[in-house]
């Protein structure tokens, strides 16, 4: 048989809010929730953007005024709102009005030079050859300079990029746990893999306990690695400033730290650790390796996942060089707008008329069991994943440039469900999480692969959302808001449309597509299809079963008598998860964070010719023993 890859958790943060238990989702898509949903939505926002907290049972502003919950959307709800998905790029980050940077001057002196005075340790090494030192009292020096001389002034400037899909306002992950000198982008790693696993009413220790230490596996990388100045934005720059680079500017940099961070601070895994990148499409590469790992009985439990953290000038100032991103100029243009800011609320508009992609930042994960395990206990099954097809797309132009990949991909994808659950359910109950990341040139061939694979499959109105019109592009974890997102489909019945758009573009393939401009009331939905396009042709495609088509492959498998048992360990898994819910709505999110906790020292391993054992650990690891080779040798 093979192994199912089972959902059972899913935790991180973006630009909608906290992951777990769809919160992101129900930002997006509030305006269509009802009374009970849309009030726990806003206090749990409330209280993650620090406008509330929660002290003896009781909700208080910051001036210590208790605050109900039916009150919540009333008080601070424009607030919450405006602090939400993509908007003005805010101070944290940098000021998109006066942007710094270093203006290079030529200074020519006069007839009588240019004279400072300095420090000495102060003077460049080598001088210059037109300086003329006088050594003065107190280890100072007066300079002369005749002729030319170049320096860097700071400065600043009008940044043509001014919006991002942010982390919501006021949320800060450092504040949460004993973050030391770590960039954001590891912050959020930890806040995201910890509400990945409370999420699943089970403690990482409790659900280690049921595997072997090697039957464990995190897979998760960032595109960028870690672009802070704490990261591998200190280590370039800092020089540059005059600045000292630190002992950690370039291991925390590194792209691989997501994975290790979980694995030394989070869960203390000894398991597979698997770090990849693919672009765009990076959370989709690091998930197929999962589910390969999965299908395969090499693991049984997975952390999936990924992280990228960068609003900075530079990463924004090299897609903006490229023409990527939307613009101050299009935008303004694209509206008629003569005078004042453009829409920033609107920068992103996938599919309809556009000028680019807007940047996000975020941090997702799931966590992934296969189908017995999940049985064995009584996990809250969220959906599956039959596969993810990678695909690149073979001779170019330009690196940059769409190619044939993605056909390969969603066409694979769309087999594969037809061939599990039948034609019927591919054509009437599927959707895509689209890539969309509002160019003009991936509104028209994204658009046109959908259209043909519709075309040749015999769908017809196939509902079509995207993401990022919401949360921008946050490159890394990209896929992983769309996997949420398909996931908040299954739970609640509403499809996303695109607000942020008047009408689809005339150029855009539409004939077979729903490309809706509102959110909308959908039937129960079988398959997700999450689709991505990267940069250098790093196309994926997942397949993502709902719930209950989860459900009743697994009582196909296992029978009904079992999953009657599963669902009796259910009830308490579920008082579990709502217990962690309450907590998370309420800003108590218990990170995880075992900083030298736990550490193993060689004492600690026991070695035989057959296994290992580890103190705190379970079980043991079986050696390998079966020669896979035995016909060849």
């Amino acid at each position: 048989m093979t192994a199912l890859p089972v959902i059972v958790g899913m935790g991180g943060i973006n630009a909608a809010g906290r992951t777990s238990f769809h919160q992101g989702f129900r930002r997006i898509v509030i305006d269509k929730l009802n009374e009970e949903a849309r009030q726990e939505t806003f206090v749990g926002l409330a209280t993650l953007m620090n406008l509330l907290t929660y002290t003896d049972g009781k909700l208080q502003d910051q001036d210590g005024n208790e605050v109900t919950p039916d009150q919540v959307e009333a008080k601070f709800g424009e607030q919450i709102l405006a602090g939400t998905l993509i908007r003005k790029i805010e101070a944290e980050h940098f000021d998109p009005d006066a942007t710094s940077w270093q203006q290079k001057l030529t200074m020519q002196s006069s007839e009588t030079g240019i004279c400072f005075e300095t420090r000495a340790r102060d003077l460049p090494v080598p001088l210059p050859r037109s300086w003329k030192i006088t050594e003065l009292s107190d280890k100072r020096v007066r300079v002369e300079i005749a002729g030319e001389v170049e320096v860097m002034h700071a400065s600043t400037r009008d940044n043509p990029i001014k919006a991002a899909g942010q982390f919501p306002t006021g949320f800060d992950p450092a504040v949460l746990y004993n973050s030391r000198y770590q960039p954001r982008g590891l912050q959020a790693t930890i806040f995201g893999a910890a509400d990945a696993i409370h999420s699943t009413g089970y403690s990482w220790d409790t659900l280690a306990s049921h595997v072997s230490p090697d039957e464990i596996g995190t897979y998760s990388a960032s595109v960028f690695g870690q672009v802070q100045a704490e990261g591998h934005g200190g280590m370039m720059q800092n020089r540059l400033r005059g600045e000292r680079v630190s002992t950690k500017n370039l291991a925390l940099g590194l792209n691989t730290m997501s994975t290790d961070f979980i694995n030394a601070y989070v869960t203390g895994s000894v398991g597979t650790t698997f770090t990849s990148t693919g672009a765009c499409a990076t959370f989709l590469y690091n998930l197929k390796a999962a589910v390969q790992d999965i299908k395969a009985g090499r693991i049984r439990l997975a952390i999936v996942g990924g992280n990228d953290c960068s609003i900075t000038p530079e990463v924004i100032e090299g897609f903006g060089n490229m023409s990527a991103l939307a613009n101050e100029e299009g935008l303004k243009k694209l509206d008629g707008i003569t005078e004042g800011e453009a829409d920033h609320r609107r920068t992103s508009r996938p599919f309809g008329e556009n000028c680019g992609f807007t940047i996000g930042e975020a941090a997702q994960f799931l966590v992934i069991m296969d189908d017995s395990l999940a049985l064995e206990l009584g996990a809250k099954v969220l959906g599956s994943i039959a596969d993810v097809y990678t695909n690149a797309d073979g001779i170019k132009k330009s690196i940059t440039a769409p190619g044939p990949g993605n056909y390969i991909t969603m066409a694979k994808s769309v087999a594969l469900a037809k061939s599990i659950l039948g034609e019927e359910a591919v054509q009437q109950r599927s959707f895509i999480l689209a890539h969309g990341s509002s160019t003009p040139q991936n509104r028209v061939t994204e658009s046109l692969i959908y259209h043909r694979i519709a075309d040749s499959f015999g769908i017809s109105n196939w509902p079509v959302a995207a993401p990022k019109a919401y949360l921008g592009h946050t490159i890394g974890p990209a896929s992983g808001d769309q996997v949420a997102w398909a996931l908040g489909v299954f739970e609640y019945n509403i499809m996303p449309g695109i607000t942020t758009i008047d009408k689809v573009a005339d150029d855009v393939y539409d004939e077979r597509l729903n490309i809706a401009t509102e959110h909308w009331q959908c039937q129960d939905m079988d398959i997700a299809f999450i689709n991505s396009k990267g940069f250098g042709g790093n196309n994926a495609t997942a397949t993502i079963f709902s719930p209950n088509v989860t459900l009743s492959m697994m009582e196909k498998r296992h029978g009904a008598k079992a999953m009657e048992c599963y669902r009796d360990k259910l009830i308490s898994v579920e008082y579990a998860q709502q217990a962690y819910r309450h907590q998370a709505d309420n800003a108590q999110f218990d990170l995880i964070y075992k900083f030298g906790d736990g550490v193993l020292a060689d004492q600690d391993v026991e070695l035989t010719a057959a296994s290992i054992s580890m103190t705190g650990m379970k079980n043991t690891i079986e050696l390998p023993s079966v020669n896979p080779f035995s016909d060849m040798v």
